[in-house]
């Protein structure tokens, strides 16, 4: 799969997680970065601050970019598609009942530590 794919399908989907269940960069974006594309920790972490740096994180993501650890395209690419999974990641959970809702968030929060402690 190419790169930009990937990172579109990653900015989708991070948006749709995160307009539905709250959730995006530190559980997605970051171990999609790590996982996927083979970026470090670091540069996965200042990738991941960079794509919402306007709205939130502009003196960390300065630090991680003085140490060479953003990656500015895969930031930019993220944040544009982010925007469009948002929008209909909360169009989907408004008719999600709070009750199972708050399963899936906590199942998803599992596996993805799963492969976080389990994984290569």
């Amino acid at each position: 799969m190419s790169e930009i794919l990937l990172l579109v399908i990653l900015g989708l989907t991070a948006g749709f997680l995160s307009g539905s269940l709250g959730i995006g960069g530190g559980l997605i974006i970051i171990p999609a970065l790590v996982f996927f594309l083979g970026m470090s920790q670091h540069a996965a972490q200042g990738t991941s601050l960079a794509f919402m740096l306007p709205p939130i994180s502009i003196l960390a993501v300065l630090q991680y970019g003085r140490h060479g650890y953003v990656n500015w395209k895969y930031a930019g690419i993220i944040s544009l598609l982010f925007i469009v999974g948002a929008y209909f990641g909360s169009l989907v959970v408004v008719h999600i009942p709070s009750h199972v809702l708050k399963k899936i968030f906590g199942v998803f929060m599992i596996v993805v530590a799963l492969k976080m402690i389990l994984g290569k």
